[in-house]
């Protein structure tokens, strides 16, 4: 997609083809044979025991053979965008200058499309490598409004994803994330806050906050990413986005009563947004 020996300058081509310019000028460190194969399997490991920290995760890791410290295990999981998912004291501190907004979902009644939006990040692994998941969810319907895949954790491909969901879908009275830098930063919420939409945040480490999140995650990775393994970006890209259309067109939902999360989200809208 980036020609480097093209007449247009990296940053006008990176800024056409809406992706962050920092991603395309960034070298990735390389990772080793090994390390990429145990980021593999503490990803699954991740999904199946969400509870589980760099302690638990790596006597599991032991009991199937493999030999890795806890500081290692560590290193690895703050690589991937991964901890512990537990609800436990607001004790850290936020990045200097972020603000931390309260969670404004519990015991609130979600019904209907453009209530609440939620958005996330998750690791995505390849055959040789990995790169980043980022997604806006429509909370009452299950419906993907937009994603990005990225090969850093960066602020700017967050708020690209997070423009263009506004932009395709109108706004949202609420916008609920987690703590992480890339969601507390001013770039991100100073687009919600120009739009007069509520910041919702959750209890740090509580996965049950942002569960059909989480949900969502547990279903791309078992349904498409650990069926394959990506040679490339694009081909990762273009993979996952037949997988997204498949999962809003045609996928049927228990918790919708059969129907799709397209069914269920355009069919709600009023009508004077449906038109």
């Amino acid at each position: 997609m980036i020609d480097r020996d093209h007449d247009l300058p990296i940053s006008k081509q990176a800024e056409a083809l809406n992706i962050s310019r920092g991603s395309v000028y960034y070298l990735p460190r390389p990772v080793s044979p090994n390390d990429l194969a145990l980021m593999q399997r503490l990803d699954r490991l991740h999904l199946e025991f969400p509870f589980a920290g760099s302690r638990m995760l790596r006597g599991l890791l032991a009991a199937e053979g493999s030999k890795i410290g806890r500081r290692h295990v560590k290193t690895l999981m703050r690589r991937m965008g991964i901890e512990a998912l537990y609800r436990r004291p607001r004790t850290t501190q936020p990045e200097p200058g972020h603000k931390i907004y309260p969670y404004l979902l519990r015991g609130m009644e979600i019904s209907r499309p453009n209530q609440v939006w939620a958005m996330d990040i998750t690791y995505i692994p390849m055959a040789r490598g990995f790169v980043y998941l980022a997604v806006v969810l429509d909370w009452a319907t299950r419906r993907v409004l937009s994603w990005r895949l990225s090969i850093t954790m960066e602020a700017a491909f967050c708020v690209a994803t997070q423009e263009d969901a506004l932009a395709r879908h109108g706004k949202p009275e609420i916008f609920n994330t987690d703590q992480g830098s890339q969601f507390t930063g001013a770039a991100f919420t100073g687009v919600l806050a120009g739009n007069g939409i509520a910041i919702s945040m959750d209890g740090r480490g509580a996965w049950r906050d942002n569960v059909f999140v989480e949900r969502l995650w547990r279903s791309v990775k078992y349904e498409e990413v650990y069926l394959r393994a990506y040679d490339s970006v694009n081909e990762a890209r273009a993979s996952i986005g037949r997988y997204l259309d498949f999962y809003n067109c045609r996928r049927p939902h228990s918790s919708l009563d059969g129907s799709t999360p397209d069914q269920a989200y355009f069919t709600s809208l009023p009508l004077r947004t449906a038109a």
